[in-house]
């Protein structure tokens, strides 16, 4: 048997064929255009995504026996908002994740509704990125479309109703909408009254793995796939990639380093820190997880190589570089504001530290050094409730780094494995296909049998200890500055 599991990103589509054992066949990507129609605006077509999609899924399966493909899921960029009309038509271009145009409602809903409130209703607090504030911006400034809305669905639950039929979400990436009822798995009557939408305007809800339907006719056939392929509800991008490195059950930890950075650690019981500082989510285990967010982690590395440096010699870059745990330069990592902890869109990047003798090595550690700093100030507030990781998976471009790793490790003072697949949230959703399609009992059972750790970076004592030194001055960092922010 053979899933396909689709990584809608939000530069492009991954799609990978994977069989019952958890070897990927083959791979394809698909690019579509990112537009910003104003400045700090981001919005793409949900029709890119699905031309792309199903001009991938074709490439895909070109050289496969395509009888034996029996079911497909997804792995979605988060948040955004996708809203069709009584004709299925899509009434304007998505307003994604990374859009910054709902300051004055995220002002209003966190400080008018009042984040006690909200923590209250959704398990979590408004962020610029979630799909409620996009809601009532698009009700305050585009009444006319806001009047035509008869369905309202995140980016990859688009794919799902486009291939099925099926007007449909899930647990984890409704989460991150500020509209479900997080501890109760239900969506939450008092958000929708702020919003001004009914019910019948969502989507029903599914856990991660369950099938919400099979193939249009139409659409298998224009495949070539059988009519009786089962589309699985699939997970968002970080819980997908969370099942890709068998991060299920109670306790388990993965990191991210891609553009943006993520420490995820699930749990069977529901929890919240006092301040909302990390994401209370539901996962697509069934069960629950805390997530912290940093805004830039490999792409700061990405930008001060390119931008600053100039070079693309990443590996040469960091070849020369010693004295970990012995920096006098520190970097904060907020290119793009910051979400966790600080949750604040004014939050910059800076050097702190430097002298007349400062290396260009010492700058690209410290750059090193302060993601590793900021995901630990996540894991400190996971921490704070309870969540107690000894080991961490890692996962995203960054990862490939052994230098990185090592700083991980010891920064965090976590061993760090390195998985065997990097496809992250692709392979989580096809491992959820096969959940659904009944060839494995459960998402835990299925991830423990085809995630393989390949490697693993033991924290050294030693530096430890120099790390826990270096990380309790960058603390008192953004504090000093956020009046100058």
């Amino acid at each position: 048997m053979l899933f396909i599991g689709v990584d809608l990103g939000t530069s492009a589509v991954k799609l990978l064929l994977m069989d019952e054992e958890g070897k990927i066949h083959n791979i394809v990507s698909r690019e579509y255009p990112l537009y910003f129609p104003h400045p700090g605006w981001s919005e793409q077509k949900p029709e890119d995504w699905f031309e792309q999609s199903m001009d991938g899924i074709r490439q895909l399966t070109a050289s496969c026996d395509k009888s034996q493909v029996k079911g497909i899921s997804f792995g979605g960029q988060m948040h955004g908002l996708v809203a069709l009309d009584e004709d299925d038509k899509v009434i304007r271009p998505a307003i994604l994740w990374n859009d910054g145009r709902t300051g004055k409602e995220t002002e209003y809903l966190n400080n008018v509704i009042g984040k006690e409130k909200l923590s209250k209703y959704t398990a979590n607090i408004a962020f610029a990125g979630f799909t409620a504030p996009k809601i009532l911006w698009m009700k305050e400034n585009e009444p006319e479309h806001f009047s035509r809305i008869s369905k309202i669905m995140l980016p990859k639950d688009y794919l799902a109703y486009r291939l099925s039929g099926a007007f449909c979400t899930e647990y984890s990436d409704a989460s991150g909408m500020l509209l479900l009822d997080v501890e109760h798995k239900c969506w939450s009557r008092e958000m929708m009254e702020i919003c001004g939408i009914r019910e019948e305007q969502l989507p029903r809800l599914y856990e991660s793995w369950e099938p919400v339907g099979t193939l249009k006719p139409e659409i298998a056939e224009e495949l070539g796939l059988s009519a009786d392929v089962k589309v699985i509800a699939g997970a968002g991008d970080n819980a997908a990639a969370a099942v890709g490195t068998a991060t299920v059950g109670d306790g388990a930890c993965n990191l991210s380093l891609g553009t943006s950075g993520t420490l995820f650690i699930s749990g069977k019981n529901f929890g919240v820190d006092e301040n909302n500082a990390l994401h209370s989510f539901a996962h697509a285990d069934g069960h629950y997880h805390l997530m912290g967010c940093m805004l830039s982690a490999a792409s700061c590395n990405k930008w001060w190589m390119d931008e600053i440096l100039r070079t693309k010699d990443y590996t040469g870059e960091q070849a020369g570089i010693s004295g970990l745990g012995e920096n006098r330069v520190f970097y904060l990592p907020y290119l793009m504001g910051e979400r966790s902890p600080h949750n604040n869109p004014d939050a910059r990047a800076a050097f702190i530290g430097m002298s007349m003798d400062t290396t260009r090595e010492e700058m690209t550690l410290a750059v090193l050094e302060g993601v590793a700093f900021g995901l630990r100030d996540s894991l400190e507030v996971a921490r704070s409730i309870g969540a107690a990781p000894e080991r961490t998976k890692i996962c995203g471009g960054g990862a490939k780094s052994p230098l990185w790793r090592k700083i991980i490790a010891n920064v965090m003072n976590l061993k760090v494995d390195l998985i065997e697949s990097e496809e992250g949230p692709g392979y989580g959703a096809a491992i959820l296909a096969a959940v659904g399609c009944g060839v494995f009992p459960s998402v835990e059972e299925a991830a423990r049998k085809l995630v393989k750790v390949t490697a693993t970076e033991e924290p050294d004592p030693a530096l430890v200890e120099k790390y826990e030194e270096r990380y309790q001055k960058f603390r008192k960092l953004y504090p000093a500055l956020k009046e100058v922010f």
